[in-house]
């Protein structure tokens, strides 16, 4: 007799990576998974090998970095090890192969991003174990119309992301509402359990609703970011040398005007590709309202544990959006903002806000606090040193000049020399790069390379280099491309075939929409 799976325990335990043993696999699939994963083992190291080997006109500190990030990107494809003990593994190769010191390479850990991960995962967890999560999941299926199709929830969950990552970053909006999209999982999971509609062991993490969810989450806060200047740092970035370059000033409203239509053909997009490639396992939830009513009745009023998260995670959010509220009424170029935005950095802002569900009491006489230290421990570590190996690739791009090496080589073999050209190589260098760092070291990377490319060519810069820009928040592919795939990728939901096969998708959707659209946009809006 077969067990009936606990899909709360499956859906909130965070195991992002698991072994053949672990899963629930057909024979089919296991037969794949296991030659995927078997094939990594002598294929990265390999394909690293060969690539040192070649006779190449480049530094040997360039080669050595490439052809080690060559073998960790076939680690975290084929998955032989666990995804951050391939990138564990890259880093100490980096050290061992003399590309830089071991202090040098572990710098980045210290990086504000990693801080927000903590934070803001801890955030999580008490939202996750209180049940807040599960609250916010009920009152959104509970929104008109939103309920009665998977279809429906998953692009008003994205809809709601889009908008929020518009002001607040991107990693904080999807560290924010992963509880939420989990919690909502949840309850589809448990609504096709309870209606037999799947097996009594099924595992509710393989379920292609969760991973349509989950990515979408992701991949919509990137597309939200673009919305505004203030959206995800890459914007800031990629305008600030733009500015400097051309002596072209670029407005708040200009960048919104340019991004609003473009922004809104993803999206469409962006539905389409999740749900045509993760198509949910059923399509009408009918009953749900009325599932969700009596759900929402049973869950009673705010425990005190659940307003005391409330409390923390309000003050956190409230925090987060700050800078971007006083990026619209003073600017961007404002001292108001510079100093605001400096010292409410989103790292210390998560931290801080985690700290208060330590302060804050359940029980004053017992000295109990909404979470302890065991609570905390809990909490996807796998996804933070995958992302701080990612950093550390990053920066080390664009320190040993490889990136540089990589675009004027490019551009020297394509001979690039009209705006469209230029253009489109802007793009696909761009994507390329965010997909194994991440999307700000992509945008500190291929907007400079760009720039004096497309002067010496006698074009226009700014349009190329904006194109830049935009697709820095691109690389869907890996979980390190982003710190919203890797927040994605720590849900345990999606696989990484999946966050392959979605991510490469949308990469060129996205890349058409961007050399397609930013050209007409700029030409129509005047920008530049």
């Amino acid at each position: 007799m077969t067990s009936r799976t606990d899909v709360e325990k499956a859906l909130l335990g965070h195991a992002t990576y698991r072994s053949l043993g672990e899963q629930r696999l057909s024979p089919a699939e296991e037969r794949f998974e296991r030659a995927r994963r078997t094939s990594g083992l002598w294929l990265a190291p390999l394909i690293a090998a060969v690539f040192l080997a070649l006779p190449l006109d480049m530094a040997p500190s360039q080669q050595t970095l490439a052809g080690i990030l060559l073998g960790v990107v076939v680690l975290w494809v084929t998955e032989p090890v666990p995804i951050p003990v391939g990138g564990l593994i890259g880093v100490g190769a980096i050290v061992l192969f003399g590309v830089v010191p071991s202090d040098e390479a572990l710098a980045p850990f210290g990086s504000t991003t990693i801080f927000t991960f903590i934070g803001a995962f801890i955030l999580a967890q008490a939202m996750l174990k209180h049940g807040l999560a599960r609250r916010f999941a009920f009152r959104i299926l509970a929104l008109p119309g939103v309920g009665r199709s998977t279809f429906g929830v998953v692009v008003a969950f994205g809809g709601i992301t889009c908008v929020l990552s518009a002001f607040v970053s991107n990693t904080a909006t999807v560290a924010m509402l992963l509880p939420t999209a989990l919690g909502i999982l949840t309850v589809i999971a448990k609504l096709l359990q309870d209606r037999g509609l799947v097996a009594e062991d099924f595992d509710p993490t393989r379920l292609r609703v969760g991973a349509a969810l989950v990515l979408m989450l992701a991949y919509g806060a990137s597309v939200g970011g673009l919305l505004t200047p203030v959206g995800s740092p890459p914007n800031l970035i990629g305008r600030g040398l733009i500015e400097e370059a051309t002596g072209e000033k670029i407005s708040f409203a200009q960048w919104m005007g340019t991004a609003v239509p473009i922004c809104a053909l993803m999206f469409v997009a962006l539905a389409v590709v999740l749900l045509l490639l993760n198509r949910p396992e059923i399509r009408r939830i009918d009953g749900v309202e009325e599932y969700v009513a009596a759900q929402r009745a049973e869950l009673g009023p705010l425990s005190r544990a659940e307003w005391n998260t409330l409390i923390a995670f309000g003050i956190t959010v409230v925090l987060w959006i700050t800078p971007g509220v006083i990026a619209l009424v003073a600017g961007t170029d404002s001292s108001v903002y510079d100093t605001v935005s400096g010292r409410l950095n989103e790292g210390v802002v998560a931290v801080l806000g985690a700290s208060l569900l330590f302060l804050l009491p359940t029980n004053w006489a017992r000295r109990e606090t909404t979470l302890n230290w065991s609570d905390a421990a809990r909490i996807d570590w796998g996804t933070i040193l995958l992302f701080g190996t990612g950093i550390i690739f990053g920066s080390l791009l664009e320190s040993t000049g490889l990136a540089e090496t990589i675009g004027t080589e490019a551009n020297d073999w394509l001979g690039l020399s009209s705006t469209f050209a230029i253009t489109a190589f802007a793009v696909v260098l761009a994507i390329l790069v965010s997909e194994t760092t991440s999307n700000t070291a992509s945008a500190a990377v291929v907007v400079p390379i760009i720039l004096p490319i497309a002067m010496a060519a006698e074009v226009d810069p700014f349009v190329p280099a904006l194109a830049a820009t935009f697709a820095a928040s691109f690389g869907f592919m890996l979980p390190v491309s982003t710190p919203q795939n890797a927040i994605a990728y720590g849900s345990g939901v999606v696989p990484i075939t999946t966050m392959i096969r979605s991510g490469f998708t949308f990469d060129i959707l996205g890349a058409i929409l961007i050399i397609l659209g930013l050209p007409l946009m700029v030409e129509v809006t005047g920008i530049g």
